[in-house]
């Protein structure tokens, strides 16, 4: 009786811990081939992030390195007609001066050589004038020759034509009235700021005419609009025309992009670098970009509207370029497919124009941790 009892109870237990036991787990199917199945958590781990597909405005950008410089027409470049001492000086930097305000006072000899030099040809003219007369008036007697005349016809000549050398001298240097000075005013050929002052009080100067070597002793220009000049290789000057959008960079200011467009390409190219010059005009209304700065250039061509993609969702695998985009969930995890595109990867814009049958737009790519992806996804091939 004892034993039947204990075997009973033998039975009941053996039952209860058959009861209890967890039925084994089903393994989650494996992902086919160019697919990985993440966790919420694993795609945490992995910083992978992703962005939806659009149609954008595509466009190339060709680099170069360019310099600042001013617009010529709209800058004076001042220097001395005259050989001389400075004797005040009226403008000072960055003073903004009008059209054909003082800027200094020379004090030369040759100043006075010209003023006096009209005085003395108007002088011999009259006098040729009315020898001319009395010759003409003794001959029309018959008491002189009209050789007479002739020699007073051409001393009469030359006299006209040095007073008119005179003067046009004398208009030359800006100078006049009824005394002799020897001051010589010099005077800002435009209106703009005053960006370079090479000269003193008590300075001598060479004059442009003297034959001398002769230095620029002002500079005025201005600055609320300035040009850029790059250099473009002969490869790329069919994809350049006038009216390019172009973007400066500089050094000075590394944050900021300034905006312009190209408004000159050169004709031919230099003979050792093989590049053309090209212009850009850039509005500089807080004059932040200065004469003779470096820049990088950055000029906008070959622009298209297409589906793109962020230049960091691309990856090269082999001589295949691919991308990974997010396609949907299966077991409780997010799926990505691994996509071979074809895209430009050359071009120096951050969007790539992206051509495949498996994208379509608003799609989601992976644009940060496709590398890791593309590991997980060689690890599980193997």
């Amino acid at each position: 009786m004892k034993a039947a009892r204990f075997a009973a109870v033998l039975a009941l237990a053996l039952v209860g811990c058959h009861a209890e036991s967890p039925a084994p787990r089903a393994e989650p199917a494996p992902p086919p081939p160019g697919e990985l199945w993440l966790t919420m958590q694993e795609i945490a781990d992995g910083d992978i992030e992703v962005a939806p597909l659009d149609t954008r405005d595509v466009e190339d950008t060709i680099v170069t390195s360019g310099t600042v410089s001013l617009d010529d027409l709209r800058t004076g470049h001042v220097f001395s007609p005259v050989t001389g001492r400075v004797v005040r000086i009226l403008a000072g930097l960055g003073q903004h001066v009008a059209k054909g305000a003082p800027l200094a006072v020379i004090e030369s000899p040759d100043v006075g050589s010209a003023v006096s030099d009209v005085h003395k040809a108007e002088a011999e003219m009259l006098a040729a004038e009315h020898d001319l007369r009395r010759k003409k008036a003794i001959f029309e007697q018959q008491a002189g020759s009209a050789a007479d005349v002739e020699a007073a016809s051409d001393r009469y000549r030359r006299a006209k034509a040095e007073l008119e050398r005179a003067k046009r001298k004398q208009e030359l240097l800006r100078v006049g009235g009824a005394g002799v000075t020897q001051e010589y005013t010099l005077r800002s050929p435009v209106e703009g700021e005053v960006l370079l002052r090479n000269i003193n009080p008590g300075v001598e100067v060479q004059g442009q005419y003297s034959g001398g070597a002769n230095a620029e002793l002002y500079t005025v220009g201005q600055l609320d609009t300035v040009w850029v000049l790059g250099d473009l290789y002969e490869m790329d000057m069919a994809r350049v025309r006038v009216g390019t959008p172009a973007t400066v960079k500089v050094v000075a200011y590394p944050g900021k992009v300034f905006q312009g467009q190209v408004d000159w390409v050169g004709g031919s190219l230099d003979g050792s670098t093989r590049t053309a010059k090209i212009r850009c005009t850039f509005a500089n209304a807080e004059k932040l970009l200065r004469p003779m700065m470096y820049a990088t250039v950055e000029l906008a061509v070959d622009r298209e509207r297409a589906l793109a993609i962020p230049r960091s969702a691309l990856l090269r695998v082999g001589k295949d370029k691919v991308v990974f985009v997010q396609s949907g969930e299966a077991e409780g995890r997010v799926r990505f497919t691994r996509i071979t595109v074809d895209a430009d990867d050359g071009a120096s814009s951050p969007w790539l124009v992206a051509k495949g049958a498996e994208l379509t737009p608003g799609q989601k790519v992976v644009v940060k941790g496709t590398l890791l992806l593309s590991q997980m996804l060689g690890e599980e091939r193997r």
